[in-house]
Protein backbone atom coordinates (compact mmCIF):
# COMPACT_ATOMS: atom_id res chain seq x y z
CA UNK A 1 0.00 0.00 0.00
CA UNK A 2 3.28 2.07 -0.22
CA UNK A 3 4.48 4.55 -3.30
CA UNK A 4 1.24 6.24 -4.32
CA UNK A 5 0.30 9.73 -3.62
CA UNK A 6 -1.03 11.07 -1.00
CA UNK A 7 -3.93 12.65 -3.02
CA UNK A 8 -5.09 8.86 -3.98
CA UNK A 9 -5.49 7.98 -0.57
CA UNK A 10 -8.11 10.84 0.08
CA UNK A 11 -10.30 10.15 -3.10
CA UNK A 12 -9.67 6.62 -1.79
CA UNK A 13 -10.83 7.77 1.54
CA UNK A 14 -13.91 9.76 -0.36
CA UNK A 15 -14.93 6.74 -2.14
CA UNK A 16 -14.91 4.91 1.43
CA UNK A 17 -16.82 6.74 3.28
CA UNK A 18 -19.63 7.18 -0.23
CA UNK A 19 -19.91 3.32 -0.10
CA UNK A 20 -20.19 3.34 3.52
CA UNK A 21 -23.22 5.30 3.22
CA UNK A 22 -24.34 3.32 -0.19
CA UNK A 23 -27.67 1.51 1.37
CA UNK A 24 -30.29 3.12 -0.95
CA UNK A 25 -29.79 0.96 -4.31
CA UNK A 26 -28.73 -2.53 -2.64
CA UNK A 27 -32.35 -1.42 -0.95
CA UNK A 28 -34.44 -0.33 -3.54
CA UNK A 29 -36.25 -2.75 -4.75
CA UNK A 30 -37.34 -4.01 -0.96
CA UNK A 31 -38.23 -0.55 -0.34
CA UNK A 32 -40.44 -0.48 -3.19
CA UNK A 33 -42.34 -3.70 -3.00
CA UNK A 34 -42.69 -4.16 0.95
CA UNK A 35 -42.35 -0.19 2.37
CA UNK A 36 -44.62 1.65 -0.40
CA UNK A 37 -46.54 -1.35 -1.61
CA UNK A 38 -46.04 -1.29 -5.42
CA UNK A 39 -45.53 -4.07 -7.69
CA UNK A 40 -42.34 -6.44 -8.39
CA UNK A 41 -42.63 -5.34 -11.99
CA UNK A 42 -42.70 -1.57 -11.14
CA UNK A 43 -39.43 -2.67 -8.99
CA UNK A 44 -37.96 -4.15 -11.64
CA UNK A 45 -39.04 -1.05 -14.39
CA UNK A 46 -36.97 1.15 -11.75
CA UNK A 47 -34.01 -0.63 -11.82
CA UNK A 48 -33.39 -0.57 -15.36
CA UNK A 49 -34.51 2.81 -15.57
CA UNK A 50 -31.38 3.17 -12.67
CA UNK A 51 -29.13 1.06 -15.27
CA UNK A 52 -30.28 3.72 -18.51
CA UNK A 53 -29.54 7.05 -16.12
CA UNK A 54 -26.27 4.86 -15.70
CA UNK A 55 -25.32 4.14 -19.19
CA UNK A 56 -25.96 7.78 -20.35
CA UNK A 57 -23.60 9.16 -17.09
CA UNK A 58 -20.78 6.61 -18.30
CA UNK A 59 -20.04 8.85 -21.76
CA UNK A 60 -21.62 12.22 -20.33
CA UNK A 61 -19.39 11.92 -16.94
CA UNK A 62 -16.53 11.19 -19.06
CA UNK A 63 -16.56 13.90 -21.60
CA UNK A 64 -17.46 16.36 -19.16
CA UNK A 65 -14.04 15.14 -17.07
CA UNK A 66 -12.52 16.32 -20.15
CA UNK A 67 -13.60 19.09 -20.85
CA UNK A 68 -14.41 20.75 -17.49
CA UNK A 69 -12.03 18.68 -15.46
CA UNK A 70 -12.56 15.86 -13.55
CA UNK A 71 -12.93 17.78 -10.03
CA UNK A 72 -15.66 20.31 -10.87
CA UNK A 73 -17.68 17.20 -12.84
CA UNK A 74 -17.20 14.93 -9.77
CA UNK A 75 -18.10 17.32 -7.19
CA UNK A 76 -21.23 17.97 -9.32
CA UNK A 77 -22.26 14.84 -9.63
CA UNK A 78 -21.79 13.87 -5.98
CA UNK A 79 -23.96 17.15 -4.76
CA UNK A 80 -26.54 16.26 -7.06
CA UNK A 81 -26.61 12.52 -5.99
CA UNK A 82 -26.53 13.77 -2.27
CA UNK A 83 -30.08 15.72 -3.46
CA UNK A 84 -31.67 13.39 -5.43
CA UNK A 85 -31.22 10.91 -2.53
CA UNK A 86 -32.88 13.29 0.43
CA UNK A 87 -35.78 13.99 -1.88
CA UNK A 88 -36.43 10.70 -3.05
CA UNK A 89 -36.95 10.08 0.52
CA UNK A 90 -40.05 12.16 0.63
CA UNK A 91 -41.84 10.82 -2.92
CA UNK A 92 -45.05 9.02 -2.72
CA UNK A 93 -45.66 9.07 -6.64
CA UNK A 94 -44.91 6.18 -8.54
CA UNK A 95 -44.05 7.99 -11.77
CA UNK A 96 -41.90 10.75 -9.81
CA UNK A 97 -39.88 7.89 -8.20
CA UNK A 98 -39.23 6.49 -11.17
CA UNK A 99 -38.02 9.87 -12.77
CA UNK A 100 -36.23 10.21 -9.73
CA UNK A 101 -33.94 7.06 -9.80
CA UNK A 102 -33.09 7.59 -13.35
CA UNK A 103 -31.93 11.14 -12.26
CA UNK A 104 -29.90 9.23 -9.71
CA UNK A 105 -28.47 6.75 -12.14
CA UNK A 106 -27.03 9.60 -14.20
CA UNK A 107 -25.69 11.55 -11.03
CA UNK A 108 -24.30 8.73 -8.84
CA UNK A 109 -22.64 6.97 -12.35
CA UNK A 110 -21.31 10.32 -13.73
CA UNK A 111 -18.58 9.81 -11.27
CA UNK A 112 -17.39 6.47 -12.05
CA UNK A 113 -15.20 7.68 -15.07
CA UNK A 114 -13.97 10.76 -13.94
CA UNK A 115 -12.72 9.08 -10.66
CA UNK A 116 -10.51 6.54 -13.12
CA UNK A 117 -9.17 9.66 -14.75
CA UNK A 118 -8.20 11.04 -11.62
CA UNK A 119 -6.47 7.85 -10.45
CA UNK A 120 -5.18 7.20 -14.19
CA UNK A 121 -3.55 11.28 -14.22
CA UNK A 122 -2.12 10.86 -10.26
CA UNK A 123 -0.99 6.99 -10.42
CA UNK A 124 2.20 6.42 -12.40
CA UNK A 125 1.73 3.36 -15.23
CA UNK A 126 3.06 1.11 -13.47
CA UNK A 127 1.24 1.01 -10.51
CA UNK A 128 -2.54 1.65 -11.65
CA UNK A 129 -3.26 -2.27 -11.23
CA UNK A 130 -2.72 -1.99 -7.46
CA UNK A 131 -4.27 1.79 -7.48
CA UNK A 132 -7.43 0.44 -9.05
CA UNK A 133 -7.38 -2.83 -6.93
CA UNK A 134 -6.87 -0.91 -3.83
CA UNK A 135 -9.86 1.24 -4.73
CA UNK A 136 -12.18 -1.28 -5.76
CA UNK A 137 -11.68 -3.04 -2.62
CA UNK A 138 -12.31 0.44 -1.01
CA UNK A 139 -16.34 -0.06 -2.84
CA UNK A 140 -16.21 -3.55 -1.77
CA UNK A 141 -15.50 -3.13 1.89
CA UNK A 142 -17.87 -0.09 1.94
CA UNK A 143 -20.45 -2.13 -0.12
CA UNK A 144 -20.48 -4.99 2.74
CA UNK A 145 -20.69 -2.72 5.82
CA UNK A 146 -23.50 -0.28 4.13
CA UNK A 147 -25.41 -3.38 3.49
CA UNK A 148 -25.34 -5.03 7.11
CA UNK A 149 -26.16 -1.73 8.10
CA UNK A 150 -29.00 -0.71 5.97
CA UNK A 151 -31.03 -3.17 7.35
CA UNK A 152 -31.25 -1.90 11.11
CA UNK A 153 -31.25 1.80 9.73
CA UNK A 154 -34.63 0.74 7.81
CA UNK A 155 -36.09 -0.30 10.94
CA UNK A 156 -36.82 3.10 12.14
CA UNK A 157 -38.07 3.76 8.79
CA UNK A 158 -36.43 4.06 5.53
CA UNK A 159 -36.66 7.65 5.04
CA UNK A 160 -33.62 7.73 7.68
CA UNK A 161 -31.95 5.44 4.98
CA UNK A 162 -32.16 7.91 2.72
CA UNK A 163 -31.01 10.51 4.51
CA UNK A 164 -28.00 8.64 5.84
CA UNK A 165 -26.67 7.88 2.19
CA UNK A 166 -27.71 11.40 1.31
CA UNK A 167 -25.16 12.85 4.23
CA UNK A 168 -21.94 10.15 2.92
CA UNK A 169 -22.43 11.76 -0.46
CA UNK A 170 -22.48 15.45 0.61
CA UNK A 171 -19.04 14.33 3.16
CA UNK A 172 -17.51 12.52 0.10
CA UNK A 173 -17.87 15.92 -1.63
CA UNK A 174 -16.76 17.55 1.26
CA UNK A 175 -13.56 15.31 0.65
CA UNK A 176 -12.69 15.98 -2.21
CA UNK A 177 -13.29 19.64 -2.68
CA UNK A 178 -10.84 20.30 0.40
CA UNK A 179 -8.33 17.47 -0.48
CA UNK A 180 -8.31 16.38 -4.36
CA UNK A 181 -6.83 18.38 -6.70
CA UNK A 182 -7.60 19.33 -10.51
CA UNK A 183 -5.42 16.36 -12.78
CA UNK A 184 -6.77 17.81 -15.99
CA UNK A 185 -3.51 17.85 -17.90
CA UNK A 186 -4.58 21.83 -18.97
CA UNK A 187 -4.41 22.29 -14.72
CA UNK A 188 -1.21 20.25 -14.94
CA UNK A 189 0.48 22.89 -16.96
CA UNK A 190 -0.29 25.59 -15.03
CA UNK A 191 3.43 26.52 -12.68
CA UNK A 192 3.35 27.06 -9.14
CA UNK A 193 3.72 30.97 -9.37
CA UNK A 194 0.13 31.03 -11.40
CA UNK A 195 2.23 31.11 -15.50
CA UNK A 196 1.26 29.18 -17.96
CA UNK A 197 4.45 26.04 -19.17
CA UNK A 198 3.49 27.23 -22.98
CA UNK A 199 5.13 23.44 -24.11
CA UNK A 200 3.28 21.50 -21.50
CA UNK A 201 -0.22 23.61 -22.86
CA UNK A 202 0.77 22.83 -26.12
CA UNK A 203 1.04 19.28 -25.78
CA UNK A 204 -2.09 19.06 -23.84
CA UNK A 205 -3.98 20.49 -25.88
CA UNK A 206 -5.20 18.24 -28.76
CA UNK A 207 -8.32 17.12 -28.56
CA UNK A 208 -9.88 13.85 -28.65
CA UNK A 209 -13.59 13.27 -29.51
CA UNK A 210 -15.75 10.45 -28.15
CA UNK A 211 -15.94 9.46 -32.08
CA UNK A 212 -11.73 8.90 -32.03
CA UNK A 213 -12.50 7.07 -28.99
CA UNK A 214 -15.24 4.87 -30.98
CA UNK A 215 -12.66 3.96 -33.76
CA UNK A 216 -10.25 3.23 -31.71
CA UNK A 217 -10.37 -0.63 -32.79
CA UNK A 218 -8.15 -1.64 -30.20
CA UNK A 219 -9.89 -0.32 -27.49
CA UNK A 220 -13.15 -0.82 -28.51
CA UNK A 221 -12.43 -4.55 -29.13
CA UNK A 222 -10.72 -4.32 -24.72
CA UNK A 223 -14.29 -2.78 -23.92
CA UNK A 224 -16.02 -5.45 -25.69
CA UNK A 225 -14.53 -8.40 -24.12
CA UNK A 226 -15.08 -6.38 -20.66
CA UNK A 227 -18.51 -6.05 -21.76
CA UNK A 228 -18.94 -9.93 -22.29
CA UNK A 229 -17.03 -10.26 -18.88
CA UNK A 230 -19.56 -7.75 -17.18
CA UNK A 231 -22.76 -9.72 -18.50
CA UNK A 232 -21.42 -12.63 -17.24
CA UNK A 233 -20.57 -11.30 -13.74
CA UNK A 234 -24.02 -9.55 -13.37
CA UNK A 235 -25.98 -12.78 -13.29
CA UNK A 236 -25.98 -12.72 -9.54
CA UNK A 237 -28.17 -10.26 -9.16
CA UNK A 238 -31.28 -11.47 -10.75
CA UNK A 239 -30.31 -14.76 -11.95
CA UNK A 240 -28.78 -16.56 -9.28
CA UNK A 241 -31.72 -15.79 -6.90
CA UNK A 242 -34.11 -16.35 -9.31
CA UNK A 243 -32.35 -19.71 -10.64
CA UNK A 244 -31.69 -21.22 -6.30
CA UNK A 245 -35.48 -19.81 -5.48
CA UNK A 246 -36.41 -22.59 -8.52
CA UNK A 247 -34.39 -25.45 -6.72
CA UNK A 248 -36.28 -25.15 -3.29
CA UNK A 249 -33.60 -22.21 -1.47
CA UNK A 250 -34.98 -19.69 0.74
CA UNK A 251 -33.88 -15.84 0.27
CA UNK A 252 -31.61 -16.47 3.53
CA UNK A 253 -29.40 -19.40 1.73
CA UNK A 254 -28.83 -16.59 -1.18
CA UNK A 255 -27.91 -13.92 1.39
CA UNK A 256 -25.54 -16.38 2.54
CA UNK A 257 -24.17 -17.70 -0.60
CA UNK A 258 -24.02 -14.12 -2.32
CA UNK A 259 -22.26 -12.73 1.12
CA UNK A 260 -19.00 -15.01 0.25
CA UNK A 261 -18.80 -12.52 -3.06
CA UNK A 262 -18.39 -9.46 -0.43
CA UNK A 263 -15.82 -11.61 1.87
CA UNK A 264 -13.30 -13.17 -0.58
CA UNK A 265 -12.99 -9.73 -1.90
CA UNK A 266 -12.72 -7.55 1.29
CA UNK A 267 -10.28 -10.71 2.02
CA UNK A 268 -8.10 -11.73 -1.37
CA UNK A 269 -7.75 -8.17 -2.94
CA UNK A 270 -4.57 -7.10 -1.97
CA UNK A 271 -3.10 -10.71 -1.30
CA UNK A 272 -4.29 -11.01 -5.27
CA UNK A 273 -2.73 -8.26 -6.16
CA UNK A 274 0.36 -8.94 -5.10
CA UNK A 275 0.45 -12.49 -6.66
CA UNK A 276 -0.63 -11.38 -10.00
CA UNK A 277 1.43 -8.24 -10.02
CA UNK A 278 4.29 -9.82 -11.55
CA UNK A 279 2.68 -11.42 -14.38
CA UNK A 280 1.46 -10.10 -17.67
CA UNK A 281 -1.58 -8.21 -17.74
CA UNK A 282 -3.57 -9.96 -20.99
CA UNK A 283 -2.66 -13.49 -18.86
CA UNK A 284 -4.05 -12.26 -15.91
CA UNK A 285 -7.04 -11.38 -17.86
CA UNK A 286 -7.39 -14.48 -19.37
CA UNK A 287 -6.97 -16.52 -16.27
CA UNK A 288 -9.39 -14.22 -15.15
CA UNK A 289 -12.13 -14.77 -17.73
CA UNK A 290 -11.95 -18.43 -17.70
CA UNK A 291 -12.38 -18.37 -13.71
CA UNK A 292 -15.60 -16.26 -14.28
CA UNK A 293 -17.09 -18.26 -17.01
CA UNK A 294 -15.95 -21.42 -14.82
CA UNK A 295 -17.41 -20.63 -11.83
CA UNK A 296 -21.06 -19.47 -13.23
CA UNK A 297 -20.97 -22.49 -15.41
CA UNK A 298 -20.63 -25.00 -12.41
CA UNK A 299 -23.52 -23.18 -11.33
CA UNK A 300 -25.69 -25.84 -13.16
CA UNK A 301 -23.86 -28.67 -10.51
CA UNK A 302 -24.55 -27.21 -7.58
CA UNK A 303 -27.63 -28.65 -5.50
CA UNK A 304 -26.09 -27.61 -1.98
CA UNK A 305 -25.32 -24.54 -0.27
CA UNK A 306 -21.53 -25.24 0.45
CA UNK A 307 -21.58 -26.32 -3.84
CA UNK A 308 -22.85 -22.57 -4.77
CA UNK A 309 -20.84 -21.15 -2.14
CA UNK A 310 -17.76 -22.61 -4.15
CA UNK A 311 -18.88 -21.74 -7.13
CA UNK A 312 -19.29 -17.89 -5.87
CA UNK A 313 -15.90 -17.94 -4.49
CA UNK A 314 -14.52 -19.39 -8.19
CA UNK A 315 -16.26 -16.21 -10.09
CA UNK A 316 -14.70 -13.94 -7.72
CA UNK A 317 -11.78 -14.60 -8.02
CA UNK A 318 -11.86 -14.11 -11.84
CA UNK A 319 -14.00 -10.59 -10.45
CA UNK A 320 -10.82 -9.74 -8.38
CA UNK A 321 -7.66 -10.29 -11.05
CA UNK A 322 -10.11 -8.80 -13.94
CA UNK A 323 -11.61 -5.44 -12.90
CA UNK A 324 -8.55 -3.43 -11.75
CA UNK A 325 -6.58 -5.13 -14.36
CA UNK A 326 -8.84 -4.10 -17.18
CA UNK A 327 -9.16 -0.80 -15.61
CA UNK A 328 -5.52 0.17 -16.03
CA UNK A 329 -5.35 -1.68 -19.16
CA UNK A 330 -8.45 0.88 -19.96
CA UNK A 331 -6.29 3.61 -18.29
CA UNK A 332 -3.36 2.90 -20.35
CA UNK A 333 -4.68 3.07 -24.04
CA UNK A 334 -6.25 6.69 -22.92
CA UNK A 335 -4.37 9.81 -24.52
CA UNK A 336 -3.43 11.99 -21.75
CA UNK A 337 -5.91 14.73 -22.84
CA UNK A 338 -8.97 12.21 -23.67
CA UNK A 339 -8.64 10.12 -20.40
CA UNK A 340 -11.98 11.09 -19.26
CA UNK A 341 -13.67 9.83 -22.36
CA UNK A 342 -12.03 6.90 -22.83
CA UNK A 343 -12.94 5.84 -19.29
CA UNK A 344 -16.39 6.95 -19.63
CA UNK A 345 -16.91 4.82 -22.70
CA UNK A 346 -15.08 1.79 -20.53
CA UNK A 347 -17.56 2.50 -17.76
CA UNK A 348 -20.41 2.14 -20.50
CA UNK A 349 -18.91 -1.55 -20.95
CA UNK A 350 -20.03 -2.15 -17.18
CA UNK A 351 -23.61 0.18 -16.81
CA UNK A 352 -24.65 -1.33 -20.26
CA UNK A 353 -24.16 -5.19 -18.66
CA UNK A 354 -25.74 -4.06 -15.50
CA UNK A 355 -29.15 -3.27 -17.82
CA UNK A 356 -28.72 -5.89 -20.42
CA UNK A 357 -27.03 -8.87 -17.97
CA UNK A 358 -30.48 -9.02 -15.72
CA UNK A 359 -32.69 -9.24 -18.90
CA UNK A 360 -30.91 -11.43 -20.88
CA UNK A 361 -30.39 -14.25 -18.19
CA UNK A 362 -33.88 -14.20 -16.86
CA UNK A 363 -35.06 -14.87 -21.08
CA UNK A 364 -32.87 -17.51 -21.49
CA UNK A 365 -33.94 -19.12 -17.93
CA UNK A 366 -37.66 -18.69 -18.69
CA UNK A 367 -36.96 -20.11 -22.55
CA UNK A 368 -34.41 -22.65 -21.80
CA UNK A 369 -34.11 -23.12 -18.36
CA UNK A 370 -31.48 -21.89 -15.82
CA UNK A 371 -28.83 -24.81 -17.10
CA UNK A 372 -28.68 -23.20 -20.61
CA UNK A 373 -27.75 -20.04 -18.86
CA UNK A 374 -24.50 -21.43 -16.94
CA UNK A 375 -23.56 -23.32 -19.95
CA UNK A 376 -23.78 -19.99 -21.93
CA UNK A 377 -21.75 -18.41 -19.05
CA UNK A 378 -19.15 -20.50 -19.19
CA UNK A 379 -19.05 -20.05 -22.96
CA UNK A 380 -19.44 -16.07 -22.91
CA UNK A 381 -15.99 -16.40 -20.32
CA UNK A 382 -14.27 -18.93 -22.51
CA UNK A 383 -14.85 -16.74 -25.79
CA UNK A 384 -13.72 -13.25 -23.64
CA UNK A 385 -10.57 -15.38 -22.43
CA UNK A 386 -9.67 -16.23 -26.39
CA UNK A 387 -10.42 -12.45 -26.98
CA UNK A 388 -7.86 -11.47 -25.07
CA UNK A 389 -5.66 -14.15 -26.37
CA UNK A 390 -6.34 -13.17 -29.62
CA UNK A 391 -5.30 -9.43 -28.54
CA UNK A 392 -2.32 -9.98 -26.66
CA UNK A 393 0.40 -9.29 -29.33
CA UNK A 394 -1.26 -5.47 -30.04
CA UNK A 395 -1.27 -5.30 -25.92
CA UNK A 396 2.07 -6.13 -25.68
CA UNK A 397 3.59 -2.82 -25.50
CA UNK A 398 0.87 -1.68 -23.31
CA UNK A 399 2.52 -1.00 -19.66
CA UNK A 400 -0.44 -1.59 -17.18
CA UNK A 401 1.70 -3.19 -14.07
CA UNK A 402 4.35 -3.41 -12.20
CA UNK A 403 7.30 -4.61 -14.43
CA UNK A 404 9.32 -7.76 -13.54
CA UNK A 405 11.94 -6.69 -10.66
CA UNK A 406 14.61 -8.33 -13.74
CA UNK A 407 13.45 -5.49 -16.48
CA UNK A 408 14.64 -2.55 -14.24
CA UNK A 409 18.29 -3.47 -12.38
CA UNK A 410 19.64 -0.23 -12.38
CA UNK A 411 16.39 1.23 -10.89
CA UNK A 412 16.57 -1.20 -7.85
CA UNK A 413 19.95 -0.26 -7.69
CA UNK A 414 18.91 3.47 -7.63
CA UNK A 415 16.40 2.54 -5.12
CA UNK A 416 18.49 0.71 -2.80
CA UNK A 417 21.28 3.25 -2.45
CA UNK A 418 18.53 5.96 -1.37
CA UNK A 419 17.62 3.18 1.24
Amino acid sequence: MSGLPSEFWWLWTSTLINRLGGFVTTFMALYLTADRGLSASFAGLVAALYGAGGSVASVLGGVLADRVGRRPTLLVSQLATAAAMAVLGFVHEPALIAVLVCLLGVTANAARPCIQAIIADLVPAEDRVRAFSLNYWAVNIGFGVASAAAGLIAENGYVLLFLCNSVSVLVCAIVIFFKVPETRPEEAAVAADGTLDAAAAEAAGGRVSLGTVLRDTRFMVVVGLCFLVAMVLMQYTTSLPVSMGKEGFSSADYGVVISMNGLVVVLGQIPMNRAVRRAKPITVLIVASLLTGLGFGLTALAHAVPVYILTVCIWTLGEIMHNPTSMALAAALSPTTARGRYQGVYSLAWSGATFAGPLLGGFVIDSFGADALWAGCAAVGTIAAVGYWLLRNQLADVIVSEAPVEAEPEREQEVGSEA
